[in-house]
């Protein structure tokens, strides 16, 4: 179900930029004013800019809701792997046993040493 969600929400955000590429911008609608054969096209007079937008808002509401559906997903992987994990005091204990098996290493000073004593 989550591989579904994932390529869904991948298509969906390929889909969201290039419909935003098709889009016109604002200053093309002044020359579309002065004749542009507006009246011939495919979305009539008004253009394709209220489909497009439309499209683009009904696209972008699935996007939302395909990522709030992968944040689920994610949450609860998460929670699954750290309930099947070793608790944490253990690993605390057990790193606590592990520093007292370790041997002591003896420093000799000697005399003839670089570093200052302070004496």
């Amino acid at each position: 179900m989550e591989t579904v969600i994932l390529i869904v929400h991948v298509l969906l955000a390929a889909a969201i930029i290039a419909l935003v590429l098709l889009q016109q911008g604002k200053g093309a609608e002044a020359g579309a004013s002065f004749g542009g054969g507006a009246s011939q096209t495919v979305f009539g007079s008004r253009g394709s800019g209220n489909f497009l937008g439309r499209v683009t808002a009904v696209l972008a509401a699935v996007l939302f809701a395909t990522s709030f559906g992968l944040a689920y997903f994610a949450k609860e992987r998460a929670s699954s792997i750290s309930d099947a994990g070793i608790p944490a005091a253990t690993l605390i204990e057990s790193a606590a046993e592990r520093v007292q098996e370790l041997p002591v290493l003896e420093v000799q000073r000697s005399g003839d040493s670089d570093i200052p004593t302070g004496q």
